[in-house]
C-alpha cells in the first residue's frame, strides 16, 4: 500500500460513518521529508519538526513556546510522552503521533472532537509501529 493511499484511506476517512473528516492530514519522516499529505495539509518549516523531535526525546519541550506547524500555532495540551503531541488552537486542534521511522499528523476543526482526532491518527500510528515503521 502507498503512503498515499494511508493518507487518503485512514487519516481522511470518514469518521465513524458521520460524514465528518479530519481537516488535513499528513505522514512525515523524522527527517521533515513528506511522504505522503492531503491536499490541503500546510507546507511544514524544517524548525517545526525539529521542535517536534526534541519534544518527543524531551517531553514538554514545546510547552513554553507552542507547537509550529506550516507557520499556524498551536497551544501544546496533554499528550503521551515520547509518544504523541496534541495541540488546540480555537476550535481546532492537531494530534501528531511519533512512529520509528515517521509522523503522522492529524489536523482537525469542529464538528470533528479532539477525540476522532486522536482515535484516527493513533490508530494509524499503532498500526504503523507494529509494522516496524
Amino acid at each position: 500500500m502507498s503512503w498515499q493511499t494511508y493518507v487518503d484511506e485512514h487519516l481522511m476517512c470518514d469518521i465513524d460513518g458521520q460524514g465528518q473528516h479530519l481537516t488535513a492530514a499528513a505522514i512525515v519522516g523524522h527527517d521533515g521529508s513528506v511522504w505522503a499529505q492531503s491536499a490541503s495539509f500546510p507546507e511544514l518549516k524544517g524548525p517545526e519538526v525539529t521542535g517536534m523531535m526534541s519534544d518527543f526525546a524531551e517531553p514538554g519541550h514545546l510547552a513554553p513556546t507552542g507547537l509550529f506547524l506550516g507557520g499556524t500555532k498551536y497551544m501544546v495540551i496533554q499528550g503521551e510522552p515520547g509518544a504523541v503531541i496534541r495541540g488546540k488552537k480555537g476550535s481546532g486542534g492537531i494530534t501528531v503521533k511519533k512512529t520509528g521511522q515517521a509522523l503522522v499528523f492529524g489536523i482537525y476543526e469542529e464538528p470533528v472532537t479532539p477525540g476522532q482526532c486522536n482515535m484516527v491518527v493513533e490508530r494509524l500510528g499503532d498500526y504503523l509501529v507494529d509494522q516496524g515503521l
